[in-house]
C-alpha cells in the first residue's frame, strides 16, 4: 500500500465544529485523554474524507494509520454526532418562514444500497424484497426531504424500505402532517409532485391529466405550468447532499442507516453554508 499528499476541499472550520462535536461525545462517554489512536481533530478529518470521496473505510483509515475495526468506529462515532445534530421539522419550518421565504418543497429520493435479503409483504400478499424499488429498478432507501425554494435542503426524514411509496413514507414519518401545520400556522405552503396527491390542504401537487383522455382546461394548464416551474429549484435539494457528500451516491452499510447518513450530510451542508441562515 502506498501513501500519497492529498487535499480535502473542504472549510477548516467545518473540521473544527465536527471535532468540536465529537471533543463532547468523548466527555460524555468518559474517554481518557491520550486513549485513542486519533485527536478529535483528526478524526474529523477522516470522517470528512470518507464523506467526501466516496472511498473505502478501510483505506481512507489506513491513510491515517487505523486498523479496519477501529476505522468502522470512528466513522461510526463521526455520522452519530453529526445526525443528532439534525433539526426537528417543525423548527426548520419557523426558521424558513421566519427568514421570509414564501413556501418551500418536498420531494423523495431513492438511496441507492446494496442488495439486502430482507423480504415483506405486498399490499398484494406476495413476498418481495423490502428495499428493492420497481420504480427504479435497484436496491435502496426511500428518504423524504423538505427543501427552501433556492434548493437548500432544510429537513431529512429517516428512511423507509425502497418499496414503499414516497406519500405513505411522508405520511409515517410524520412530515405530512407537520407540512400542513405550516400551511396552517405559518403560512408556509409546500409545493410537490404528482406522486403526493391526496397528502392535504397544504401541500400543492399538479391537476392530473383526466383519464378518459380529455385535454385539461387552460386554467388547469397554467397553474401546473406556473407549480411546476416555481418546484423545479427546490428539487436540488438532493443533488446537492449526494453531489456533495458522495457517501451518499451508493450506501454500502446497512440500508436502515441510510436516513442517519443522509441526515449527517444534512448538518455538514447546515455547517458549511452560510446560506442556509440567510433569508430570501
Amino acid at each position: 500500500m502506498i501513501a500519497y499528499p492529498a487535499i480535502l476541499d473542504v472549510p477548516r472550520e467545518l473540521v473544527l465544529e465536527l471535532a468540536k462535536l465529537l471533543r463532547a461525545e468523548r466527555r460524555v462517554l468518559g474517554t481518557r485523554k491520550g486513549t485513542r489512536l486519533l485527536t478529535c481533530f483528526k478524526q474529523a478529518l477522516f470522517v470528512l474524507v470518507w464523506f467526501r470521496t466516496k472511498g473505502d473505510v478501510e483505506i481512507a483509515g489506513a491513510g491515517f494509520r487505523l486498523s479496519r475495526a477501529t476505522s468502522y468506529r470512528y466513522r461510526d462515532e463521526g455520522v452519530g454526532v453529526l445526525a443528532a445534530q439534525a433539526p426537528d421539522l417543525h423548527d426548520a419550518l419557523a426558521e424558513v418562514a421566519e427568514q421570509g421565504w414564501s413556501h418551500v418543497v418536498l420531494d423523495g429520493k431513492l438511496i441507492r444500497t446494496d442488495r439486502c435479503a430482507e423480504t415483506t409483504q405486498s399490499v398484494k400478499g406476495e413476498t418481495i424484497n423490502a428495499w428493492y424499488s420497481g420504480k427504479h429498478r435497484a436496491p435502496g432507501g426511500n428518504v423524504q426531504a423538505v427543501m427552501r425554494p433556492d434548493g437548500q435542503p432544510i429537513f431529512v426524514a429517516d428512511v423507509a424500505p425502497g418499496h414503499r411509496h414516497d406519500l405513505t413514507v411522508a405520511r409515517d414519518t410524520d412530515v405530512i402532517g407537520a407540512l400542513n401545520w405550516a400551511a396552517s400556522e405559518l403560512e408556509l405552503p409546500t409545493l410537490a409532485d404528482s406522486g403526493y396527491e391526496g397528502a392535504g390542504q397544504g401541500i400543492k401537487t399538479p391537476v392530473k391529466q383526466p383519464a378518459d383522455g380529455q385535454v385539461l382546461a387552460p386554467d388547469n394548464q397554467a397553474y401546473n405550468t406556473l407549480l411546476r416551474a416555481t418546484r423545479c429549484l427546490g428539487e436540488r435539494g438532493f443533488a446537492l447532499l449526494t453531489g456533495r457528500w458522495r457517501a451518499l451516491q451508493r450506501v454500502t452499510v446497512s440500508p436502515r442507516r441510510v436516513g442517519e447518513l443522509a441526515q449527517a450530510a444534512l448538518v455538514l451542508t447546515r455547517i458549511e453554508n452560510v446560506q442556509l441562515r440567510a433569508s430570501c
